[in-house]
């Protein structure tokens, strides 16, 4: 794997966190690469704003902060307006479709959108969004192998809701599957009102 920034940013309580320790696991454990993760939270636990920087490598990473992400993650509209800005040209950004309207948005990114608040709820708890985050991310980037990444779910989760997690992370897999073969869309700009 090339050397790949990702940054993953949502609210608390979204699993924003959990999804970049997933993913730098696989990197790093699975696939025997090398990963370097830091997080930041807001003031609040959860509803506050959260966000987490990944770097993976075929070769050691010798800094651990995104300067230009190649992939972002946004599981809301606030960490849309905070961060989108970021994105490297022609990067890839992921978004949770029910949560996030894309506006303005410059540098013509590579867009993919999932439902994974939807599907999470579907699947009987809400919680496990970051599951099906995770194996969306997992089916559009290509990134990480799905097998790696399965395992690296099963890993970081407690033992009583690894197999609604791994039943969450196919979901969103499957899915990404399907959106991959369409292709990437690039969804109506709206215009965004931002209460202040």
């Amino acid at each position: 794997m090339r050397l790949t920034e990702i940054r993953i940013a949502g609210f608390g309580g979204q699993g924003v966190i959990l999804s970049a320790v997933v993913l730098g696991k696989a990197a790093s454990i699975y696939e025997n690469g090398f990963a370097t993760m830091t997080q930041n939270f807001g003031p609040e636990a959860r509803g506050g704003a959260c966000s987490a920087q990944l770097v993976v490598s075929d070769s050691p990473v010798l800094y651990p902060y995104t300067t230009r992400p190649d992939i972002m993650v946004i599981m809301s509209q606030e960490a849309y307006n905070r961060f989108a800005g970021e994105l490297k040209p022609g990067g890839m950004l992921i978004i949770e479709e029910d949560l996030v309207r894309v506006a303005d948005l410059k540098r013509d990114p590579k867009i993919y959108a999932i439902p994974a608040t939807r599907f999470a709820e579907e699947l009987g708890k809400r919680m496990v969004l970051n599951s099906v985050m995770v194996g969306f991310f997992t089916a559009v980037t290509k990134l990480l192998s799905a097998d790696a990444v399965r395992k690296a779910v099963a890993d970081s989760v407690p033992p009583s809701f690894r197999d609604l997690n791994l039943k969450a992370f196919e979901k969103g897999y499957d899915y990404g599957i399907e959106v991959l073969a369409a292709g990437p869309k690039r969804p109506e700009l709206e215009a965004v009102t931002v209460e202040e």
